[in-house]
This record gives structure tokens, sequence and C-alpha cells, in this order.
């Protein structure tokens, strides 16, 4: 047995550091270094997700917007109702469409989508263009999915100016009066609204007011007695 120095205390226990007692390296310089703390969380909205603002959020936003503007109506509809039920944050409507007006008019485009349907009803035989624009016309509106954003549309514009003017930008200028400017007829913006006025007032009396026996009549009844009278609107002299 090796004698103890009687001034040094006593030994330490195997495998410990006289420096820290926490083991062989600790305090010798040469062990791992200390992990750095993570970075304190900065305030502000959390980043969206690849769900939440990828190329399906638009689609979604749509949806949303087209299904609280016929549950609610225009008035009690908001921006935040439409991003919570697309399951965005708000910022993402504002970035995508803008206002609530502007939101509104998105989801009555995607109800008539003028782009296609411009092209084919103004292709095709002249004499034939007042029946294929009654029959587009009265087509959304006997389709489920689309009328419920329709009779939003036309309920609010009763009662709501954005609403009115929504209806009346839309389906009078970027549809009816690029179908009567196409055809290249005198007045075609009058044209087109007499044949708004016409269109516009079947769908109140058939899918608002529900006026009998215009609401349970057959579409293509419709068709055949409305038909004449665009024709006359659009194309005649």
């Amino acid at each position: 047995m090796t004698a103890q120095d009687p001034g040094a205390g006593p030994a330490p226990a195997t495998g410990q550091s006289p420096a820290t007692g926490t083991g062989p390296e600790a305090g010798s310089g040469t062990g791992p270094q200390a992990v750095p703390a993570p970075a304190p969380r900065r305030r502000g909205r959390p980043s969206r997700t690849a769900e939440e603002s990828g190329p399906g959020a638009r689609a979604r936003i749509l949806e949303a917007a087209r299904d609280q503007f016929a549950e609610r109506g225009y008035d009690k509809a908001s921006v935040r109702g439409i991003a919570r039920a697309a399951g965005v944050d708000p910022a993402l409507v504002h970035h995508y469409f803008g206002s609530k007006d502007e939101v509104f008019a998105a989801a009555v485009e995607v109800s008539f989508e003028p782009a296609t349907v411009v092209p084919a009803i103004v292709s095709g035989p002249r004499d034939g263009i007042g029946e294929r624009l009654a029959r587009f016309f009265i087509g959304v509106w006997e389709n489920p999915a689309s009328r419920a954003p329709l009779l939003a549309i036309v309920r609010s514009a009763l009662t709501h100016e954005a609403a009115a003017a929504v209806l009346r930008t839309f389906v009078l200028r970027r549809l009816l009066e690029r179908i009567a400017a196409e055809l290249d007829v005198p007045d075609p913006k009058f044209r087109a609204e007499l044949a708004a006025s016409h269109m516009i007032g079947i769908a109140i009396l058939r899918y608002v007011i529900r006026v009998e026996p215009l609401a349970s009549a057959d579409p293509e009844a419709i068709v055949a007695q409305v038909a004449p009278t665009l024709q006359r609107y659009l194309t005649e002299s």
C-alpha cells in the first residue's frame, strides 16, 4: 500500500475529475464542446405549410367562398369565415383575391367561366346564338353546384350595392357585352342589357321567388320560349 500525503485530502473516486467531478474528460479542454442553446422563438404568424399555400389553396378558397356566400349571404359572409372553411390564413385570401368583393366576383366567375363560354356561344351559325345563350344560362342555374352561389348573388344584389355591382360587372360586362361585341351589331351595350334583364328576370321568378308554373316548367320549354327573344335582342338590326 502506498502512503498518502497527509495534507492532500482524500483521493478522488475512480473515473472522477478533480476539477468538476463529472468524468475524466471534464475540465480537460479536450472533451466535446457545449451545444449552444436554441434561439428564442420569434413572435408573429407561423409560417404557412405547403398544404396551406400550395397550388390547391386557391381552389379551396374559391370553393369555400361559394359555400359561404350561398349559406350566409353576401352581408354575413366574411374573409375570415372563408379562410377558416378553406383551412388557410386570412392573409392568403387577401393575397389571391384582395377584398371581399373580389372574392365574391371570383366565386361568380367560377360559375360562368366566360373565357370558355363566350367563344362557344358566338361560334357556330349566327341564327342559333339565342338558343345557345339561353341553354347555357338555364343550364348554369339548373346545376345545383353553380345554382347555390348564384342564388346568393341575386338575393344579395337586391339589398346590397356591392353585390349588385358584382352582378352588373360580371353578368353584363364580362359576359353579355362581350357576346354582343363579337356579333358586330349596333348598340351592343343596350342589346346586352335587354338580354340580361330578360334572363335575370327569369332567374328571379323561377329560382328565387319560385313563381308557378315557371318554377316547375321543363328547362327545355323555357329555352324554346326564351331563345327567339334573345336572338332578336342580339342579332336583328
